[in-house]
């Protein structure tokens, strides 16, 4: 989510470790990769764990909370894990062409960085896992997808739009297809305060085009996961009241329905309703969990000083096609109260999905 009260920190840049062996192809307008991995076909079934986190700025998540996080993931033990805002930018120098796949090396301190991931990538659990990259030109957004060496997608692309771009501008989406899904990790844009091309209408487009994305896609279940930057119901947020009257320098929107906290306005969540209802979704952690949860039943706070202090909403998510709804054994967020116990250093805490085999599904509703 956008931070709108205090200042980013800024980071490195780093290339992508070589801890893959990844051949490409381009076919349709879509680029497609294929991963090979020494342990190719040694275990054919689908991933069934799966971990999402905004990790604002996955660089210094590596320098801050490594030990922390590390511990995480071996215990959770995830077979594909879904990171958004790694704000990395992407490998090209200056006035060159960009290469959303790779990252930044072409300065001393790039590569300097780029030896911190390459260790903590190279060292377990990561390098159990190959690694997709799509990253903006900046230090700004970007995503990265880890898929456990065993799983071997059949196709790795990145656009919600197979006939336009290679790549979203800034990065923001990385979709693997398997035999059976495809599982969509995006950063969604904020939504922002202002009637402008770079926030309201910018939400507007991307809301509108993953509606199109979802009914087009509709020939294989969806598990769709990332920072929505978008609370659904009043149970999403811990104080629905004070998002809902909530302004920028006291500037009011024209239309009533745009007013409030970007992520909780009454357009945006409209139109995230529509999008689960019209692509057949369901809300994974809502689907178990009815009631609000004020110690962990959020996956982003505010600021701990301040009027955000104990403010919280929930904008990370799973979201899977209804036909795969009763294979959902669990899905919780790994944070909890506002002195972000499990936040790893973001602002974000990450969020799992368990889905049971299918076979196994498939038996209880023969």
């Amino acid at each position: 989510m956008k931070r709108f009260f205090q200042p980013i920190e800024k980071d490195g840049s780093i290339k992508k470790p070589t801890i893959s062996s990844v051949s490409s192809s381009e076919k349709d307008g879509e680029q497609t990769t294929e991963t090979i991995s020494e342990s190719a076909g040694d275990n054919k079934k689908e991933p069934t764990k799966f971990l999402t986190w905004n990790a604002n700025s996955f660089l210094l998540r590596i320098k801050n909370n490594w030990t922390e996080f590390t511990k995480f993931i071996e215990n959770l033990d995830p077979d594909v894990i879904a990171i958004q805002e790694v704000r990395m930018p992407a490998a090209g120098s200056k006035g060159a062409p960009k290469n959303p796949r790779e990252l930044k090396d072409d300065t001393s301190a790039s590569r300097e960085e780029k030896l911190v991931v390459t260790r903590a990538l190279s060292s377990p659990p990561f390098k159990n896992y190959n690694v997709w990259w799509s990253l903006s030109d900046s230090k700004y957004a970007g995503t990265a997808l880890f898929i456990k060496k065993c799983f071997q997608p059949k196709k790795v692309s990145f656009s919600l739009d197979a006939t336009g771009s290679k790549h979203e501008p800034d990065g923001r989406v990385i979709l693997a297809e398997f035999e059976t899904f495809r599982i969509l990790n995006t950063y969604v844009p904020n939504n922002g305060w202002k009637e402008e091309e770079s926030s309201f209408l910018r939400r507007r487009k991307w809301d509108k085009r993953m509606l199109e994305f979802v009914l087009a896609t509709s020939d294989k279940p969806l598990i769709w996961c990332g920072d929505l930057n978008v609370s659904h119901e009043d149970i999403d947020v811990s104080h629905p009241e004070f998002f809902s009257a909530a302004k920028l320098n006291g500037y009011t929107p024209p239309n009533k329905e745009d007013c409030g906290q970007p992520g909780f306005t009454l357009a945006e969540r409209r139109r995230f309703g529509a999008i689960l209802k019209e692509g057949k979704l369901v809300d994974a952690y809502r689907f178990l969990h009815k009631d609000t949860d004020m110690e962990c039943g959020f996956s982003w706070s505010g600021n701990p000083v301040g009027k955000y202090r104990g403010k919280r909403m929930r904008i990370d998510y799973f979201i899977v096609s209804e036909k795969m709804k009763d294979r959902i054994i669990s899905c919780e967020m790994h944070g909890r109260g506002i002195e972000l116990d499990g936040f790893y250093g973001s602002d974000h805490c990450p969020v799992s999905l368990e889905l049971s085999v299918k076979d196994d599904a498939d038996t209880k509703q023969g």
